[in-house]
């Protein structure tokens, strides 16, 4: 009898011992991490691939995934053991969000007591009140002695912090292990509060033909979390995001070579959109701006181009008195081609240009933003408005054939105080069925409703340009 009670007790000392293993809730931190990967796009969003060696017991468990991202997306979680995937899945997951502070944790001690430490200042003491907190709600309510307090003075004291309020954002799981080896956990998820810009520039030379360019990349980590020696990638491209849900996505990546004086990123093409490849880990730290080289350049063949636009809706009314003058507005352009010493994808950014002064400082001239621009295509760059080239614009004469029927005579009047000989392009929009009934200078008509006279004036001279319009309105 003795025997089958001694065997009955350890039976149920080992079964209690197995659910008291069953049910530690175990800890994952960064000090876990064997890896991490973090692709971030142009929208504001991350996906990081946290990798971690953790070493479970069998059967199931609660493990908090720690040290994730503050801004993480719980939905797009997905986990799984890289080395024995079938031995490792999660059954529940939540995510701990209810993160401590003042407020949190008095609402957690409510209908229980705590601690008032407040200076006497009369005595010249610290006097402690011991204190049940009635509510936390818009206030405190304490009962002391009996006593029914509207709020009180002093520091609040609680014995511990309750195990249900954590301090960092985690990841808890149910899990089912049936593995006695550690498991290589690889967790991908998205973030925001995570992107990246690009910022160019541009150094011109002297006689404003050639030009060298630098590009860089700005990395923005507001996402609540550092990421330690990371594999950094980014992706260039409008990524469509759905407006109730986000799935997860798993991006796998080829790239080659970006070319470049230090070749730190190499670049490819994916799906629609371009992935740049960080050849080197970084650590991202959480508010951190951090730039890293993205490009380099030399001998890029430019053009510099002065252009004045007109107005659609000048070719239908009347204008009594003369227009204000007109700015004069200077571009740079240059093809993004192999031949020109580039002919690599650009992603969207603010290019800065900058040149040497005669004592060769340099200066900055302007900015403007570019598009993504694929290879082979032209980037063209406002620069300001020139000083010395001036325009005037009259109109010397207007006829309403019909009500719908208009003709309009305009003077156009270039004057070049620079040193050399300019060509000045007037773009005119036109609208309707329209036509150039006289003209003092040829025009090339660049699409279905724009004409353009590209006139050149010599150095401290003065050109004048006349063209007689008929538009009619459908």
């Amino acid at each position: 009898m003795k025997i089958k009670v001694c065997i009955f007790v350890a039976m149920f000392v080992f079964m209690f011992s197995l659910s008291a293993v069953a049910q530690t809730t175990l800890k994952s931190t960064i000090d876990d991490q064997t890896s991490v990967e973090v692709t971030v796009y142009n929208s504001n969003l991350g996906l990081v691939k946290d990798v971690r060696k953790i070493t479970l017991p069998q059967g199931e468990g609660e493990l908090r995934f720690m040290d994730v991202a503050s801004y993480i997306m719980p939905v797009t979680v997905h986990a799984i053991s890289l080395n024995a995937p079938d031995k490792f899945s999660v059954l529940e997951q939540n995510y701990e969000y209810d993160l401590m502070d003042a407020n949190k944790l008095l609402d957690k001690y409510v209908g229980k007591n705590i601690k008032i430490i407040d200076w006497n200042q009369y005595q010249d003491r610290k006097e402690t009140v011991d204190a049940e907190l009635l509510s936390n709600n818009n206030g405190q309510i304490y009962k002391i002695n009996n006593e029914i307090y509207l709020g009180h003075p002093g520091y609040k004291v609680l014995p511990e912090i309750p195990e249900n309020l954590i301090a960092k954002p985690t990841l808890t799981w149910l899990y089912d292990n049936s593995s006695k080896a550690s498991h290589d956990i690889e967790v991908s998820y998205l973030t925001s509060n995570i992107s990246w810009k690009a910022d160019y520039v541009l150094l011109i030379n002297q006689d404003d033909t050639k030009s060298d360019l630098s590009g860089w990349v700005s990395l923005d980590n507001r996402s609540g979390t550092t990421y330690k020696d990371a594999k950094l990638k980014l992706v260039a491209g409008e990524v469509n995001r759905a407006k109730d849900k986000m799935q997860y996505m798993d991006y796998e990546v080829r790239s080659p070579s970006l070319s470049g004086s230090r070749e730190q990123f190499q670049e490819k093409a994916f799906f629609e959109y371009h992935i740049y490849d960080l050849q080197r880990k970084t650590t991202i730290k959480n508010n951190q701006t951090k730039q890293v080289s993205l490009l380099e350049a030399k001998n890029i063949k430019i053009e510099k181009e002065f252009l004045v636009y007109g107005i659609r809706t000048w070719y239908t009314r009347q204008y009594m008195e003369n227009l204000p003058k007109q700015p004069v507005n200077v571009y740079i352009k240059f093809k993004n081609e192999k031949n020109n010493n580039l002919g690599m994808p650009l992603p969207a950014g603010v290019m800065r240009l900058y040149k040497e002064d005669d004592a060769k400082s340099l200066q900055f001239i302007g900015e403007d933003k570019i598009e993504h621009t694929p290879k082979d295509e032209e980037i063209k760059l406002k620069v300001g408005e020139a000083f010395d080239i001036v325009c005037e614009r009259k109109q010397t004469d207007f006829k309403q054939i019909t009500t719908r029927l208009y003709e309009t005579e305009w003077e156009v009047t270039l004057r070049n105080h620079k040193e050399e000989a300019v060509i000045v392009g007037i773009i005119e929009p036109l609208y309707g069925n329209w036509k150039v009934i006289s003209n003092s200078h040829p025009y090339d008509k660049v699409d279905a409703f724009t004409v353009r006279f590209d006139v050149k004036v010599p150095k401290d001279g003065e050109v004048k340009v006349k063209y007689r319009v008929r538009v009619g309105l459908e």
